[in-house]
C-alpha cells in the first residue's frame, strides 16, 4: 500500500501565537485531533519562567535547538543544548527546560503523539491572569492532558 502524504506551507502570524507567561508557542502542525506527530516552534527569554518539571503519560518528546542556547534536562540528565542540536524524553520520563543564559531560544519540539494546541492555551488561561498562577488550576490542567509532576 502506498502511503500519501499531503504538504501544507505553514504560515506564522502574530494571532496564531500562543502566549504561556513568557513563552511564546507557535504550533506548525497540531495532530492532537488525529493522534498524530504535532510539532511547534517555542521561544524562551532569557531568564524566564518555566514549566516545571514533569512527565507526559502518552507523550514522546524531542527538542531540538535552532537558535541560542536551552537547558534542557531529562530524568537525571542535564545538558545545555546549542544550536543543532537535540534531546529526547519518551513518555514516562521527567523534564524540564530553562534559559538561563543572555539570548533568547527558539526550539522546534516535536510530539508522538501530540499533545495538542490547545493544552497550551488552557495553561495560559492560568498562568496569564497577572497575579501568581493559581498552582492547583495548573496542576488540574496538566493532569487533564496527562502530564504530572514529579513525585
Amino acid at each position: 500500500m502506498m502511503a500519501i502524504q499531503l504538504w501544507r506551507r505553514v504560515e506564522m502570524s502574530d494571532s496564531s501565537i500562543i502566549k504561556v507567561g513568557q513563552l511564546s508557542i507557535h504550533y506548525l502542525v497540531d495532530g492532537s485531533k488525529t493522534g498524530s506527530v504535532g510539532m511547534f516552534e517555542l521561544k524562551v527569554p532569557p531568564n524566564s519562567n518555566v514549566s516545571p518539571p514533569h512527565s507526559h503519560a502518552q507523550n514522546d518528546e524531542c527538542v531540538y535547538v535552532l537558535e541560542g542556547t536551552l537547558r534542557y534536562a531529562v530524568d537525571s540528565e542535564v545538558r545545555d543544548l546549542g544550536t543543532g542540536e537535540f534531546m529526547y524524553s519518551p513518555k514516562g520520563s521527567t523534564h524540564q527546560f530553562s534559559n538561563p543564559f543572555d539570548t533568547e531560544v527558539r526550539a522546534l519540539i516535536v510530539q508522538s503523539p501530540d499533545i495538542g494546541a490547545q493544552y497550551f492555551r488552557d495553561v495560559g488561561a492560568v498562568v496569564n491572569t497577572g497575579a501568581p498562577p493559581d498552582k492547583a488550576a495548573l496542576m488540574a490542567v496538566m493532569a487533564r492532558y496527562g502530564l504530572t509532576p514529579p513525585r
